[in-house]
């Protein structure tokens, strides 16, 4: 037993000793069924809000009205809900009333019959009112009760049911499907923020994303949050780069390869971009989100710049429509700021790397010292993975990456405006041409140090 799940039966056992009842709700119960960890403990209760409060020294009401209090303990956020029945829904998110109920109205009025189980522990029971554990064993998402009224309660539930069928491996129950596809439109009603969450989460958390994204396109959901994905389908490139096929099929490969890696063969950790940068361990925390984004939209310019050559079809440019496609489409999802110019700058850059082994030791340097090397690196895999297999460049780097594990990638400057000053040269565009060519020359190794380095540079001032 983790801790946030040893915390949230202590604060299970106290409402119980109350004399209300009390279960584990949700997503813990489908995930202890499954055998999986679960991310959080839920849990329902007749116990009313204020009641609640009065139990527990430390709650914040994120959502009373709604009948939901979080309790702090032990360093933990447990949600605690009253049992609840809803009115009708306005706005296609959040119910317009709500009334306190039985556990049983409770669970119906829930999203999916997977989702709306409960359990108690006290007694090892699992209490499902909806067909959760039928559902669970055939492997099946199924809205609970009327799929159209569920969609048209909450529009995001057409999105969740795609993360829940493609994270868990299972299948969308046929009523649900057609459902969703009659009101795939409706998602366009969501908020960017909510969607971006969702829509990453599948991204990340699916087991083949690549398969959630066809799933997207076939329900007709796509369309409605990235529309620019669907020409795509059916964009043809030449079989010798490509012979699994059209951009969307190449597209949707990247995207299931994107988890077949060893994280020993990525660059994070292996050095330091700057004298002063620190020794990073890890991945970071969305490298995941940030490779799932550049997969998808690396190529998203590919339909727009397509034309027929003489030898073959081509795509000149793409990497820079793509970029500008894929930027104009992040910001309209909103995501941060950061995750922007990482992804897009990946984008841009996605096509430098069929030259990385005729490039001089400078030029290479600038390319392995990028803060965006490692997401490009992995790009470059699942590119080639998903299309000719071919990945001699990507050995080539990791290699070079290996011989410059203990030292900085680009290091920092021998010579600097100050120094060029002192030679007589004014600020100016030549000033900078002069700097990168000292730079340039230092990341060449031409030169044992810093008085030799500026030795030769007097001689082309």
């Amino acid at each position: 037993m983790d801790s946030d799940e040893h915390t949230a039966l202590k604060i299970l056992k106290q409402i119980r000793k109350a004399g209300f009842s009390a279960f584990f709700a949700g997503g813990s119960v489908r995930d202890k069924l499954l055998g999986r960890i679960a991310k959080d403990y839920d849990i329902a209760t007749s116990a009313t809000p204020d009641q609640i409060e009065a139990l527990f020294p430390k709650t914040v009401a994120v959502g009373k009205a709604f009948g939901v209090i979080v309790v702090v303990q032990d360093g933990t956020e447990t949600e605690v809900a009253t049992f609840r029945a809803d009115g009708g829904y306005q706005d296609g998110r959040r119910p317009d009333s709500i009334h306190f109920c039985g556990a049983e109205e409770d669970a119906k009025r829930r999203d999916f019959t997977v989702n709306g189980m409960f359990y108690d522990p006290l007694e090892d029971k699992v209490i499902d009112y909806v067909g959760g554990q039928v559902d669970l064993e055939k492997k099946i998402i199924r809205a609970i009760g009327d799929p159209e009224k569920r969609f048209s309660e909450d529009h995001l539930r057409m999105l969740r049911a795609v993360r829940f069928a493609h994270t868990l491996g299972f299948e969308i129950e046929r009523a649900t499907r057609a459902a969703i596809k009659k009101f795939a439109p409706d998602i366009a009603k969501i908020s960017a923020e909510r969607i971006e969450n969702e829509f990453s989460r599948t991204l990340t958390e699916s087991i083949k994303p690549g398969d959630a994204l066809k799933d997207l396109v076939d329900l007709g959901l796509m369309a409605h949050i990235i529309p620019e994905i669907l020409p795509m389908i059916g964009q043809e490139q030449p079989p010798e780069f490509h012979p699994e096929g059209d951009v969307f099929v190449h597209t949707c490969l990247m995207l299931n390869l994107m988890k077949n890696r060893d994280a020993d063969t990525l660059a994070f950790g292996k050095w330091q971009t700057g004298a002063s940068a620190p020794q990073l361990q890890n991945t970071p925390p969305n490298f995941n989100k940030l490779l799932a984004y550049t997969a998808l939209l690396h190529d998203v310019g590919k339909p727009a710049t397509a034309f027929m050559g003489a030898d073959r079809l081509r795509f000149h440019g793409h990497e820079r429509k793509s970029a500008e496609m894929a930027e104009e489409i992040l910001r309209r999802l909103k995501l941060p700021s950061k995750e922007i110019k990482q992804i897009v700058t990946a984008v841009d850059g996605h096509m430098r790397f069929k030259d990385v082994q005729k490039m001089n030791k400078s030029t290479l340097r600038k390319l392995m010292g990028a803060e965006t090397f490692d997401l490009e690196l992995e790009l470059h895999r699942v590119d080639c993975s998903g299309s000719h297999g071919l990945l001699d460049n990507y050995h080539f780097l990791l290699a070079k990456a290996e011989e410059m594990k203990n030292e900085p990638i680009l290091p920092e400057r021998w010579v600097t405006g100050k120094d060029l000053r002192e030679l007589g040269v004014a600020p100016g565009p030549r000033m900078g041409e002069l700097i990168q060519l000292a730079y340039d020359a230092q990341l060449e190794g031409r030169f044992p140090d810093r008085d030799a380095l500026l030795v030769w540079l007097k001689t082309q001032i």
